[in-house]
């Protein structure tokens, strides 16, 4: 199958729909409002537990390994989160005002900015900005790591771009499906990508 081909989906919340992580198991949603962290079975579509937020807008998702990390509105902050009980362990301001997609290389946080329309490097520990690029469209959403490249969709220019951490430089892309695609994540085969207009998720071959 070709990038951007379309292998499954299955409804979504049907709220609005913002961020998409995987933990190596199952997917996390994040609902921009009402602020809720959704937990689903990847292979049959079932949400299997939720916890809100209150007061926060939830954007981008992302897992380390053992927490999650949302990039969340109002304040503009990055939050830590223990996905057990949906405890809040810390937060540190992000780098703007924009907070869009967020993903986890090993090492680092990568943030999407669809104010900036920037992506930023941050350090989990300190919060520093160790660097950052130009998004390549103007509008940029969700945003995962697939141990090597970044992918990143915007959701005006309706496209998902594999882009080389290092330089910034989109390798290539194809066409997202559908108008309004959001979180992005990958499993270590494929992606997943969640769309707060049609608020299917849907999995994507990567060619």
């Amino acid at each position: 199958m070709a990038l951007g081909t379309v292998i499954r989906s299955f409804a979504g919340s049907g709220i609005v729909q913002r961020g998409l992580t995987f933990d190596g198991r199952t997917l996390w949603l994040a609902d921009y409002d009402p602020p809720v962290i959704s937990q689903i079975d990847p292979e049959t579509g079932t949400f299997i537990r939720a916890f809100a937020l209150a007061g926060r807008l939830l954007f981008g998702l992302a897992f380390d390994g053992r927490w999650l990390w949302n990039a969340s509105r109002t304040p503009n902050t990055i939050i830590q989160i223990d996905p057990e009980t949906g405890t809040v362990i810390r937060s540190f301001a992000a780098p703007a005002a924009g907070n869009s997609g967020l993903t986890f290389d090993g090492r680092t946080l990568w943030l999407a900015d669809d104010g900036t329309n920037l992506v930023y490097q941050i350090d989990p520990e300190t919060g520093t900005v160790i660097r950052s690029f130009a998004a390549p469209a103007t509008n940029p959403g969700g945003l995962t790591f697939d141990g090597r490249t970044l992918w990143l969709t915007d959701y005006v220019a309706n496209r998902i771009y594999q882009i080389d951490p290092e330089t910034g430089t989109v390798i290539r892309s194809a066409a997202a499906p559908n108008g309004g695609s959001q979180g992005l994540t990958f499993d270590g085969r494929t992606l997943w990508n969640c769309d707060y207009v049609s608020t299917l998720i849907y999995q994507v071959d990567i060619g």
